[in-house]
C-alpha cells in the first residue's frame, strides 16, 4: 500500500513539473523576454560590426602558376608491375 502511494506521489510531482514548466515556457511574459533578449543581442552585434577595422588585401600575386608542358616527363607506374618487381 505504501509503495503504491509513493509511486502515485512521484507521478503527481512529475506531472506538476511538466505542467508548470510548459505553462511558463509558453507564457507571454517569457516570449516577450526572449524577444527582447534576441533584439538586444542583434543591436550589440550591429554596434560591434560598425567598429571593426578594415584590413588591406595582401594576398595579390601570391600563387605562382607552373606550366605542365615545361615539367619533366613522368614515368607511368602500374600498380601490378610494382608488386611483381618487389617480389
Amino acid at each position: 500500500m505504501i509503495k503504491e502511494i509513493k509511486y502515485l506521489i512521484f507521478i503527481i510531482i512529475i506531472l506538476l513539473f511538466v505542467f508548470f514548466t510548459s505553462r511558463y515556457y509558453f507564457s507571454d511574459i517569457n516570449k516577450k523576454n526572449s524577444y527582447r533578449s534576441l533584439n538586444n543581442i542583434t543591436q550589440k552585434i550591429n554596434l560591434h560590426v560598425k567598429n571593426l577595422p578594415l584590413l588591406e588585401n595582401d594576398t595579390k600575386n601570391i600563387i605562382e602558376y607552373i606550366d605542365e608542358k615545361s615539367s619533366k616527363k613522368k614515368k607511368n607506374y602500374y600498380f601490378w608491375e610494382l608488386i611483381d618487381k618487389n617480389e
